[in-house]
Order: C-alpha cells, then sequence, then structure tokens
C-alpha cells in the first residue's frame, strides 16, 4: 500500500479533533509505555500534552543520546538558482515575487562551492527553485558530477522527479533527497499552490518513494509550520516518516521541523508556530519513531537552536545563505531570512562547548555504487 493509499483513508478533521478533545488522563497513559502507536503519537500532539513537556523531554533525550550520542551532523545548502515556474503563496521565490532572479553559471557554483568546503562542511545540500526549463535534470547531473569530488555527501532539494531521474543524479554523486509535502492538508495544499506544477499533491506525495526507490541512502520529509493546525500537521508527517522507515530499511529517514520565516510576499501564516509548539512536536516525533533523524536549520534563532540541542536533534545546518550566490556576494533574491547567522566556527564552538560533538563527515562518496 502507498502513502497516498494510506493518506485517504483519514479524514483531516476528525484526526484534528481527537487530537484536540485528549485530556490529561490520556497523556499520562501514554507516558508508561515503551513503544508507541500512531495513536499514542496523536494524543502526545494535543493541547493536553504540553503540561508534560518536561518528562517528554527527558525521555527524548535519553532515546536520542542511547541512539545517536552527543552528535550533531553540520550541513549547508548551495542555492544554484532562485527561478520558479509555481506561484507559492508562502515562498519567496513565487515566480509573482519581484526578487533578483539568478541562475549561477559553473564558475559561480564552484565559487560558492569552495567557499563552503573552506568552512570545513562536507555534506552540501543543493537546492534550486522549481523550474526545470532553467535548471533541467542534466543540469543538477553535471553539478552534481562537479561537486562530487569536493565534498563526501551530496543532498538535493530540488522540483520533485521520476525514479528514473533521481537515479541518473544518484550515479552523478547525489546520495540524499529532501523534498517537504509543505502541508498534507489536499484543500489548503490546493489553495496556498494556485497554479504552476506543484499543485499535484499525489506527484509530491510519492517523491521520498521515488528516491528511496532509486537508492538514496537518505530521505527527508517534513510540513512547513503554518500552513495549518501544526498538530494536525505533524501527526502525518510522523505517519508518514513511519511508512518509508517500514518499506524503505536501507533508507535513513529524516523529519524537519521549518517555521514560516519573513520573505518576499509577505505570506500571512494560518498559525504563529511557538517555540513550545515546535518543542513538543518534536520531542513528540522522537519519542514515536526512536531512529528517525530530527533537523533544525538557521530558519530557528541561536538561542532557540542551542535550547533544543538536547531535545533530540541530530542534524543542523550552519553558515547558510539562501540565495544562489550568497556565499560570495549576498544579495535579496533570498528563500527566506535566515535567523541564526553564526559562523560555522562559531556554532561548532557552541556545539563542543556544550559537550557535542560536530559531525563535519559521516559518509564517503566511495560508499555510492555507481549504476
Amino acid at each position: 500500500m502507498t502513502f497516498t493509499q494510506i493518506h485517504k483513508e483519514y479524514d483531516w478533521n476528525e484526526v484534528k479533533n481527537f487530537i484536540h478533545s485528549r485530556t490529561a488522563a490520556d497523556v499520562a497513559a501514554v507516558m508508561n509505555k515503551d513503544t508507541l502507536t500512531e495513536t499514542d503519537f496523536a494524543v502526545l500532539l494535543s493541547p493536553a500534552a504540553e503540561a508534560f513537556l518536561e518528562p517528554m523531554a527527558r525521555e527524548a533525550s535519553r532515546i536520542t543520546l542511547q541512539r545517536f550520542g552527543k552528535t550533531i551532523k553540520i550541513y549547508a545548502p548551495i542555492y544554484t538558482s532562485n527561478e520558479c515556474t509555481n506561484s507559492c503563496v508562502y515562498c519567496g521565490f513565487n515566480k509573482h515575487n519581484e526578487i533578483p532572479r539568478v541562475t549561477l553559471t559553473d564558475e559561480e557554483i564552484l565559487a560558492d562551492a569552495k567557499t563552503i568546503a573552506d568552512m570545513g562542511i562536507q555534506h552540501l545540500l543543493l537546492v534550486t527553485g522549481e523550474s526545470p526549463k532553467v535548471v533541467s535534470v542534466s543540469d543538477l547531473a553535471r553539478t552534481c558530477d562537479m561537486l562530487r569530488d569536493m565534498f563526501s555527501s551530496l543532498s538535493i532539494e530540488v522540483f520533485p522527479m521520476s525514479t528514473e531521474e533521481y537515479a541518473a543524479l544518484r550515479s552523478s554523486g547525489a546520495d540524499g533527497l529532501t523534498i517537504y509535502q509543505e502541508t498534507y492538508n489536499r484543500e489548503t495544499y490546493a489553495r496556498v499552490h494556485p497554479a504552476g506544477k506543484k499543485r499535484d499533491f499525489d506527484w509530491r506525495l510519492e517523491t521520498p518513494d521515488r528516491g528511496a526507490d532509486a537508492g538514496y541512502r537518505t530521505v527527508g520529509i517534513g510540513a512547513l509550520m503554518g500552513l495549518e493546525d501544526f498538530r494536525t500537521e505533524e501527526f502525518f508527517v510522523g505517519i508518514h516518516a513511519r511508512y518509508l522507515m517500514k518499506q524503505y530499511w536501507k533508507t535513513h529517514v529524516t523529519v524537519s521541523f521549518p517555521r514560516i520565516r519573513f520573505a518576499a510576499g509577505n505570506f500571512t501564516p494560518y498559525e504563529i508556530i511557538k517555540d513550545k509548539n515546535l518543542v513538543q512536536s518534536m520531542l513528540a516525533l522522537r519519542l514515536f519513531l526512536h531512529d528517525a533523524g530530527l533537523v533544525i536549520s538557521t530558519r530557528e534563532p541561536a538561542e532557540m537552536r542551542e535550547h533544543l540541542l538536547p531535545l533530540g536533534v541530530t542534524q543542523m545546518s550552519a553558515g547558510s545563505k539562501t540565495e544562489p550566490g550568497g556565499y560570495n556576494k549576498e544579495h535579496e533574491g533570498k528563500q527566506f531570512k535566515v535567523e541564526d547567522d553564526r559562523t560555522v566556527d562559531e556554532f561548532c564552538s557552541m556545539l563542543r562547548s556544550k559537550g557535542y560533538d560536530p559531525v563535519m563527515k559521516d559518509w564517503d562518496k566511495n560508499f555510492l555504487v555507481r549504476s
């Protein structure tokens, strides 16, 4: 059964009503369990569970130390183009936004990549807007071929592709895929994606499957927090992650918790996601899925990222720029505003001061079997 079929078995409003009607007694009963069902997971996302954040944090910290130790994997994004054919109302790259549109040349990509590599980063996330006519699959393959010897690991966060296209990029050195569903509510999805190829909900929902089928060693998912009721949204993120972990045991699944930040277009979120909302989402996910990687990017302020360290996070970006060419020349073509602007050295020093090991490399490209 595909996750699209599983998703269709749930009624969004029924799930939402269930989560919002749980009681303190329901939460207390779940806290005594070692293994959680999806119903238990929903209980931990409820408003009633906010009174249990401290014991949830202690258990999430214990599980994370047991599974991952005190390590944080470090990565950085490289944006090669902010051209986009979509009209996502929340995104700075929306084709209607008047921002400087930039697509890097090979020489400019290499310049930004060298700057990132010189900072000690070995895990690179290759990001573009969704405009296959401007940055095609063959363009991305050429970029991967160009960068594969500079980094130990190349992940991609680009437009959804077919399994065959993902396999082609894998042959060029890509080993990880990140794709956010944005929202798991079909009606909201249609409303915030009024035009462009991204309107196809199911095609996007099945993208992680196609990446895993193509042999990617990591697949990252998540919802953009603020487009819908976050408690219901994170429930669907969690059961999607669980499906992927069961279906593709050779693929490491990660979950991100991106909150909407200021961007061109001045989009107003459905709800403001408070710090405690983000914390509860992360804790519930860790208690539900012990082995999932949890990712917190530079969307979050420095102080918040430091507070999240012991609560389950396993991966963080550092030194990030969110516009093409931004590592050598900043401009207004950003996808969103970065909140933690510390350098990689400053960020890693902070990790070490708190007893954590920054992991600059946990993979080698020579492990990748070329197809």
